[in-house]
């Protein structure tokens, strides 16, 4: 039998303190009578199982435990150190059996395990049990045979990644390393000739591998070279890996192959990989060829978070550096798949899920450098970081006011509903734009709502719709911060200050000063992008031009007039044919593509099928059915490979959907001239 959780404590505080009272164990470990009864009933049916004697209870609730038990648990004291009890618990006989299973030059039989751990054959044969489990994570299996005892077999690649996970998992229990060198039967002289080899490697690469790293690595190297010797060699990798050979790592392996011994390629490449995805304490950024496109997508990164949490980092060198030092070994780790997949346990204050919420919602740039999502884990480790640096510049968003945005009208409407009032308040944290059912089902905590409908919702709520006029802008501005604040805003506008400046002096960069003073003035980029509105990519001009415009009398059918309207597109190689297949065959049409009386924009994914940014437009003269009760004359295709570029045109197109009386002039054009004359028209702002 194994023991629980509660069992093993109450053991183990038994052997470290026979003088313990049963009052005392209730108290320590909030338990009753009564469970502190059965859990001492459990504990000696096991060390009946383990031919020990029981534990014995006086009647002043004092315990009587016999010198055999505690030469049982007690299996690493060291003289002249306090003696020291432990006993192993299931996990950790598992680990130590795998760790004997990868080590071991022969085969190993039940007899080996109970003499090395000391437990009963049976205690053992449950451990096996769970050993195959422990095993099957990674692919591999144990096999027994009365020949030649139990073996770990299956691909080595998974052998050694088992490899690494045993060994974190033992040096991070009592004794680690003491029972990891015993179990493995390796010499304290091996291991110091490893450490001298890993200083040359530091050495030669500039770096400084962080203390946990260095605990562990020259036992996985030893190991690993133990199973090379062995004959336990990789199957050669995939031609993809060899841009590791590349790397300096990859010279650097040279110092941890014994002299006069020819490694493998793969087992090179190995050792080379281990070194990438190590955490470092301290490192010279020189000589990868995937620094330079890390650099530029952590500083993207770290733009759109101080954008979308509306803070400005000081010493941004410095936590740049530190970002890239836990960034680039996790590149490799993520994109050879040689991470764990492990569940994040930490429970986070609110504001830690926030402060989560929003870096997930800013390492794009990352995850396309490295083609895949980042896992949790590294999400959380990158989190962490910068909330310590927000700790320790004094921010917090806690402080800051968190507003979201409720849109029912698709993805495109709600995004651009959610830069024009991140832009309008560009001090308020905008955590997400949301749908009614989506908001109903909201976890994050916020403070006020922007929504176009009314919603059952405690938190100040303000109606609004997608596109605001000037006049509009201002009044629902000036209410807001009445409400939360008690003062109507002086909005300051950064090219009067840039008349101001250019009065008394040269500007070289009148661009670059007003990011720079919007920084400083708002700490945020919104602001600067409400006024320098370049930054938000392309025109509606630039994307409806004369050639995406087409006229046409009538269309048999919606999906007809659709395949219409989308044929420019697809005929200059904006769109794939999927693409426009995406919106006919979807079988649910998303009503909130009218956007205005016989205006639709229908736009799938960008993953559907869409190469680059774009725009169509179809006007048909005889109207087309969307539904029973909605009719479209004017039909703009659009064609969106991410949520920014395409969001100046759209807040053109708005604002042309707003006009009846422009709407009507599209519909009446005889010409494609006259149309783009009014797309122009509509794209100066």
């Amino acid at each position: 039998m194994a023991l629980n959780e509660r069992s093993q404590k109450i053991l183990n505080e038994l052997a470290r303190n026979p003088n313990v009272t049963s009052a005392l164990l209730v108290k320590k470990y909030q338990l009753s009578r009564r469970q502190l009864g059965y859990t001492i009933k459990q504990i000696n049916a096991w060390l009946k199982e383990e031919e020990l004697p029981e534990i014995e209870r006086t009647r002043q609730g004092h315990f009587v435990v016999d010198h055999s038990v505690f030469a049982k648990i007690n299996r690493e004291h060291v003289p002249g150190e306090q003696e020291t009890v432990q006993f192993l618990t299931e996990e950790q006989r598992v680990y130590l059996i795998l760790l004997m299973l990868i080590s071991s030059k022969e085969e190993l039989s039940l007899l080996h395990f109970h003499s090395e751990l000391g437990y009963s054959k049976n205690t053992i044969l449950s451990d096996l049990k769970q050993v195959h489990h422990y095993a099957g994570e990674y692919g591999l299996s144990v096999r027994y045979s009365r020949k030649s005892g139990y073996l770990l077999e299956g691909n080595e690649l998974h052998i050694r990644r088992l490899l690494v996970r045993v060994t974190n998992f033992i040096f991070g229990i009592h004794s680690g390393k003491k029972l990891f060198m015993a179990t493995a039967s390796i010499e304290q002289a091996e291991i110091d000739q490893l450490n001298k080899q890993i200083e040359k490697v530091e050495s030669e690469l500039a770096i400084k591998f962080t203390d946990e790293k260095l605990q562990v690595m020259p036992y996985v190297f030893l190991l690993v070279l133990r199973r090379i010797e062995n004959g336990c060699l990789l199957e050669p990798f995939p031609d993809c890996y060899q841009e590791l050979a590349e790397t300096r790592e990859y010279e650097a392996t040279k110092e941890i192959f014994r002299s006069g011994s020819e490694a493998p390629i793969q087992e090179r490449l190995f050792i080379t990989l281990h070194l990438l995805t190590s955490n470092i304490h301290w490192s010279e950024v020189k000589g990868d060829p995937v620094i330079p496109q890390l650099q530029a997508a952590i500083a993207d990164m770290l733009r759109q978070f101080e954008q979308s949490a509306c803070v400005y980092f000081q010493e941004r060198e410095l936590l740049f550096k530190k970002l890239l030092q836990h960034i680039k070994p996790a590149y490799y780790r993520i994109k050879y798949q040689l991470a764990e997949i492990d569940e994040v346990k930490e429970s986070f204050s609110q504001e830690y899920q926030e402060l989560l919420h929003l870096v997930r919602r800013s390492i794009g740039p990352l995850e396309k450098v490295i083609g895949a999502k980042m896992p949790d884990v590294e999400v959380m480790y990158i989190t962490m970081l910068i909330g310590s640096w927000m700790t320790r510049q004094g921010e917090s968003i806690e402080k800051k006011v968190k507003a979201i945005v409720v849109c029912p009208q698709g993805v495109s409407v709600s995004r651009l509903m959610f830069q024009e009032l991140s832009g309008l308040f560009p001090e308020f944290i905008f955590l997400d734009s949301l749908s009614m059912r989506e908001f109903y089902e909201y976890h994050l905590s916020y403070d006020i709502v922007f929504s176009q409908t009314k919603l059952e919702t405690e938190k100040p709520l303000y109606l609004t719709k997608t596109f605001l006029g000037r006049e509009e802008r201002q009044r629902l501005k000036q209410q807001v911060m009445q409400d939360l604040h008690g003062y109507s805003p002086n909005e300051i506008n950064l090219d009067y200050v840039i008349d101001i400046v250019r009065n008394y002096t040269k500007i070289e960069d009148e661009k670059g000063l007003k990011k720079e003073l919007g920084y400083y003035l708002f700490q945020n980029q919104q602001q600067v992008a409400a006024i320098d509105r370049g930054d938000e990519k392309v025109s509606l001009r630039e994307l409806i031009r004369p050639g995406h415009i087409s006229l046409r009398h009538s269309a048999p059918s919606w999906e007809d007039a659709l395949r219409l309207a989308a044929e420019p597109l697809v005929r200059g190689g904006v769109v794939e044919e999927r693409y426009v297949e995406a919106l006919v065959r979807n079988p649910v049409r998303d009503p909130y593509i009218i956007i205005a009386p016989g205006l639709a924009i229908p736009h799938a994914a960008p993953e559907e099928g869409a190469r680059e940014v774009g725009m169509s437009l179809l006007r048909l003269q005889k109207p087309v059915a969307f539904t029973a009760e909605e009719d479209v004359q004017l039909m703009i295709v659009i064609a969106a490979v991410d949520k920014q570029q395409h969001i100046r045109a759209l807040r053109q197109l708005f604002k042309l959907a707003a006009s009846e009386k422009d709407r009507k002039r599209l519909i009446e054009a005889n010409t494609v001239a006259e149309i783009y004359d009014m797309i122009e028209m509509y794209s100066s702002d």
